[in-house]
């Protein structure tokens, strides 16, 4: 599947093919600025897909090296970005240096030698340079191959630590022969940009090869129109490119990413809202209605009343149901915030709207626990749950599809075996699918399009006990509707964390011995299951459990659960903590979800800087999940500050939506559209953790554009649609709806 990354670069091939309008006197103040290239003044508009070989200077090797970074093209060397810049001030006068700083100059290489050293692995090379105002020595250390590459009579560029007693020398930190058809200055004059490099491609070629694409960056092909230019005061695509590989000043590479992450973004908010569109006039579906008393039976069988937002968030989610066009909305709340009793209500609110419901979960164990759940808050209303998974027998999966078919089952929960084989459904309404992040769209949509009636899809409302940053929702779920049930349901225990020191093991066992004596049970969650199954040492469950039954609980029962179990054993496992039979669980992650026991108080994580925040917040919500209040301790040593800024984070709050946008801060996004599991994928140039902004700014003039021009059937809209287009190869009409 294409990724927005990657099918960026077709999107400009595409866009290359049109006449390209530049400003002539952005490029020639740009091209003035570079030395002369081996290139036509005006490079033609076909050169974004071109090999870098086409470059001065760059040979199969190098591209070859560039390439295994990704860097392909002339055009992807042009949109691979610095990551940081170096800043250098100006060359000065030998005579001016100051002892003690760094500096530049700008001198004639007069001789240069190895001085032997008594140290076998030190070999310093020594130089003497000179300009009109005095001379000095160069140093460099193990770089001997410069005496063959440097000549007597060269003019140097050297940056470096400036000592003038008890003798005056530069110790080298960067250099450059002028004459080689490199600009003046750069690697060690001015704003110089530290690119993302590799041992075999380093920065310092990479910025060498990006100033021998100089001349192509002015004619680089614009695909944001002139009016959203002028209206927002952004620069062109060219220039844009140019601030951020050849900054004059600290304000140009920030004026420079603002251009281009807004493209990203606005590209983006295009194809996301002309989904929805898509969904909401391309597609009908059944209007659920309620007719009877089946929803209000389960609402006043509840053992508890529903908190405000479970209120506001059904609501919500009725008015949805009601209509023709169907519902797409995501549901977040944390563990336990009672996303399952919202979705019940709705299986409900369907079934006497009579249709059929659906719920699609990730594992056995989950659709187990919702049928369990479901089949007590939907019993008082006289609805009977099936499942479906590929553990149940083929003769009783034969009878209970055919339930389904024939609409006698009216609410089904099941597996990937849902989507798969011979399960056809008589008048399917509502698909909720649980963790939804772990189905592709393409999944979801398909089981939402077997309505066995006439309209064309169900309704699908998406859970997620992982919440998420809403400017990251606004943009990995931009076709979607976002709902969110904040805090707990009454009852629910607060989960008190702490980071325990290795020297505090003992104590810390404990604790956990105290809480098994008093008949409650604990969980220890390791990151691997055996010994030599992760790159770097870490606790293996398989081996803790041994540890542990042998020592520290040989008087309590202990468990093992994890995935490479047989799913039979894995299930056994799970049945027995459920049951009490066993007090210490030993686990990996596949507790994450889909167990549900009240009377375990303790998690122990081991390792735990190797989670991510999210997900020690998640597992960190499988305590406290009944009367009595919940510890989480964790065991860690982060190689990392961002392991450490993340366990200092679980610590400090147990609010999920406050941490996951600490998450979004200390990580970035890296993968966020790994979330939705098609269509556009990394972004390239925003980053949502500082670019909040340009993502409101590029939803509003994206809304303002399809009012403008709904298809985006305008020339000067062509280029933009065509972007749209290549990043959403999934819905190729999006805008011809």
């Amino acid at each position: 599947m294409a990724t927005y990354a990657t099918t960026r670069a077709r999107c400009h091939k595409t866009a290359a093919v049109a006449s390209v309008s530049v400003s002539d006197d952005a490029f020639a103040r740009h091209r003035a600025s570079s030395r002369a290239h081996a290139v036509p003044a005006r490079p033609g508009p076909g050169w974004w897909p071109s090999p870098l070989t086409h470059l001065p200077g760059v040979g199969p090797a190098a591209a070859r090296h560039a390439g295994a970074m990704g860097l392909l093209t002339i055009g992807d060397l042009a949109e691979h970005l610095p990551s940081r810049y170096l800043a250098y001030d100006a060359a000065r006068p030998v005579a001016d240096l100051v002892d003690g700083e760094e500096a530049t100059i700008r001198v004639m290489l007069d001789s240069i030698a190895v001085v032997p050293t008594r140290r076998r692995r030190l070999r310093i090379v020594r130089a003497r340079v000179h300009d009109d105002s005095g001379t000095i020595s160069a140093v460099w250390f193990n770089q001997a191959y410069l005496v063959d590459l440097l000549e007597p009579g060269a003019e140097l560029m050297l940056r470096g630590q400036v000592q003038l007693r008890p003798q005056r020398q530069v110790t080298v930190k960067a250099y450059e022969v002028l004459g080689t058809g490199t600009s003046a200055g750069l690697h060690t004059e001015g704003l110089v940009p530290v690119y993302p490099a590799t041992e075999a491609m380093p920065a310092r070629r990479l910025r060498e090869m990006v100033d021998a694409a100089r001349p192509y960056l002015g004619a680089a092909p614009e695909v944001l129109p002139a009016w959203i230019r002028a209206r927002l005061g952004l620069a062109t695509r060219a220039d844009a490119l140019v601030a951020m590989h050849f900054p004059r000043t600290a304000r140009d590479p920030r004026a420079g990413h603002r251009r281009l992450a807004f493209e990203e973004l606005l590209v983006l908010q295009l194809g996301l809202i002309a989904v929805r569109r898509h969904e909401e006039t391309a597609r009908r579906a059944l209007p659920l209605v309620p007719t009877g008393t089946i929803a209000r039976r389960v609402r006043d069988a509840l053992p508890f009343t529903l908190t405000t937002e479970q209120e506001r968030v059904s609501r919500q989610i009725g008015r949805d149901l009601a209509g023709q066009r169907p519902m797409r909305r995501l549901l977040q709340g944390e563990v336990g915030a009672g996303k399952t009793v919202v979705a019940a209500l709705a299986c409900a609110h369907a079934v006497e709207a009579g249709a059929q419901a659906a719920i699609l979960v990730p594992t056995e164990t989950l659709a187990e626990q919702h049928l369990r759940t479901l089949d007590s808050l939907l019993a008082p209303a006289g609805i009977a749950p099936v499942l479906i998974t590929g553990n149940v027998p083929r003769a009783e999966r034969e009878r209970r599809e055919m339930a389904v078919a024939t609409g006698t089952a009216s609410v089904v929960v099941g597996t990937q075996a849902l989507l798969v084989g011979g399960v056809a459904f008589a008048r399917l309404g509502l698909v909720v699918v649980d963790e939804q992040h772990r189905f592709g769209v393409e999944q979801r949509q398909a089981l939402a399009d077997r309505t066995g009636a006439s309209a064309d899809a169900a309704h699908l409302l998406y859970m997620t006990a992982t919440p998420i940053p809403r400017t990251l929702a606004l943009t990995a779920y931009g076709d979607l509707r976002v709902s969110a049930i904040r805090g707990r349901p009454p009852g629910r225990q607060e989960v008190r964390t702490r980071w325990v020191p290795e020297a505090e093991r003992g104590e810390a066992y404990e604790e956990v011995r105290a809480e098994l004596r008093r008949g409650r049970q604990a969980y220890v969650i390791c990151p691997l299951v055996a010994e030599g199954d992760g790159d770097t040492p870490a606790r293996s469950a398989v081996e803790e459990a041994r540890r542990l039954a042998a020592g520290p609980f040989s008087a309590f029962r202990v468990g093992l659960a994890h995935g490479a179990q047989k799913p039979h054993e894995r299930r056994a496992a799970m049945a027995a903590f459920t049951a009490g039979e066993t007090d210490l669980l030993v686990a990996t992650t596949v507790v994450e979800v889909g167990i549900d026991v009240p009377n375990a108080t303790v998690m122990v994580i081991e390792d735990a800087d190797r989670f991510g925040l999210a997900q020690l917040h998640q597992i960190r919500g499988r305590v406290g999940r009944g009367e009595h209040p919940g510890t989480c301790l964790v065991f860690a040593e982060p190689a990392s500050e961002d392991g450490t800024r993340r366990l200092e984070a679980l610590v400090q709050t147990n609010d999920g939506f406050r941490l996951a946008d600490i998450d979004l801060d200390i990580r970035g996004e890296g993968s966020i559209m790994g979330l939705r599991q098609s269509g556009p994928t990394d972004l390239r140039f925003a980053r949502l953790s500082r670019d909040r902004r340009s993502l409101a700014e590029a939803r509003r003039i994206a809304r303002v554009t399809l009012e403008r021009d709904p298809r985006l059937e305008h020339a000067e809209h062509a280029l933009l649609a065509a972007a749209v287009h290549t990043a959403f190869p999934d819905m190729p009409r999006l805008l011809d709806a």
